[in-house]
């Protein structure tokens, strides 16, 4: 599977890249039968967002890194770079830009977004 992420390099940019996450089988709930899994990374916290259509931001830098997963509606995010990406229902995002120029966000979808974040350790 592959997921995005949003990182920030040394002069300050930040930048869209595709992960691509090994799943291999295991026995992780027996007796249910086996399934595939990646490697398991810490989390700290987690929490539900809401935001209306229509809702934009400036450019700020995100306050932790966050795995972001949209449940309902799209999301446009522009890195400083220029590029822009959308994220819709079932996107999984890492916004790893905790410095730097940042990123701009917007919902683009006709009714309200609702996403799971995630608070990663570092």
């Amino acid at each position: 599977m592959k997921y995005t992420r949003l990182y920030a390099t040394e002069d300050g940019e930040s930048h869209f890249e595709q992960v691509e996450v090994e799943l291999s089988l295991v026995d992780y709930a027996p007796p249910a039968p086996p399934l595939k899994l990646s490697q398991m990374h810490a989390s700290t916290q987690f929490g539900f967002m809401e935001a209306p259509a229509g809702w934009s931001s400036e450019w700020h830098t995100s306050a932790a890194r966050n795995l972001f997963v949209v449940l309902t509606g799209e999301w446009e995010v522009t890195a400083s770079d220029g590029e822009s990406q959308r994220f819709s229902t079932g996107s999984v995002l890492l916004v790893d830009d905790t410095s730097g120029k940042g990123h701009s966000s917007r919902v683009t979808s006709e009714t309200a977004s609702v996403a799971v974040m995630l608070e990663l350790g570092e």
